[in-house]
């Protein structure tokens, strides 16, 4: 009985293979570090009379989108966001069938940093790690968008071009999500990241706006990775076979 075995029995053994459970532990992980030093910024400066201020907030959301990407790309990819990971899968340079894996990690890590946060931070109940729209759903729905593109293309440029400097990778991405965040901070929240926003909401059951935090991202990261790609439609190399610090 030496059949080869099937495409179908191939993709369950390389789903629950240790590799692949290493990468979304990977994701798990760095989420959860992601949220929570990010959200625990977001506390501290509520609990403390904003004492960081929205630059501080900002700085160490970059630092710490910064130095997860150099710690864990050659595991994951460094996605820790469903947005970036749909936006790959959309362009085929994530496959399709790790999807719901990554985001479920993704969500998983993002919530037990929330829950973290809510025991050890016993502040006011109006205290909210999470995203609110300050201005219209409008307002909020295009900002996000726009920040959510902007930072899409940074990373298809250099995390998938071969031609773009990778080791800078982390700094590039990094800065953009500062820079997002002391644009945006103060009217969305400046998210980015469906998993960012649904994991305070789920353990705050407080979903404003969350509507907002999961489509806008989405297609913004989309679209900016779709850009992207038509802008380097000169490159003819599988952008997963090269330096892509994202491949599966």
């Amino acid at each position: 009985n030496n059949h080869p075995p099937s495409a179908k029995n191939k993709d369950s053994e390389m789903v629950f293979s240790i590799p692949f459970m290493q990468k979304v532990m990977g994701e798990v992980l760095g989420t959860y570090f992601l949220i929570f030093a990010g959200c625990a910024a977001v506390v501290v400066n509520t609990n403390n009379d904003k004492v960081l201020t929205n630059p501080g907030i900002a700085i160490v959301w970059g630092l710490a989108v910064m130095v997860l990407v150099y710690s864990l790309r050659h595991i994951s990819g460094a996605h820790f966001n469903p947005a970036v990971t749909i936006a790959f899968a959309t362009c085929k340079t994530f496959p399709l069938k790790q999807v719901p894996f990554y985001i479920s990690a993704q969500v998983v890590g993002s919530t037990m940093a929330a829950g973290t946060l809510r025991l050890l931070f016993n502040g006011p109940d109006d205290v909210f790690s999470g995203t609110t729209p300050q201005g219209s759903d409008l307002q909020a729905f295009v900002i996000e968008f726009i920040i959510t593109f902007y930072l899409m293309f940074v990373v298809s440029g250099v995390g998938t071009d071969n031609r773009a400097i990778g080791e800078l990778a982390g700094l590039a991405i990094g800065s953009t999500v500062l820079l997002n965040v002391l644009i945006a901070g103060p009217i969305t929240g400046a998210s980015m990241n469906p998993a960012r926003s649904l994991g305070p909401a789920i353990v705050s059951n407080h979903y404003e706006g969350i509507w907002i935090y999961v489509t806008s991202p989405i297609i913004g990261a989309v679209s900016g990775a779709w850009v992207y790609n038509m802008m380097r439609l000169n490159d003819k190399r599988d952008i997963t076979k090269n330096v892509s610090i994202f491949k599966s």
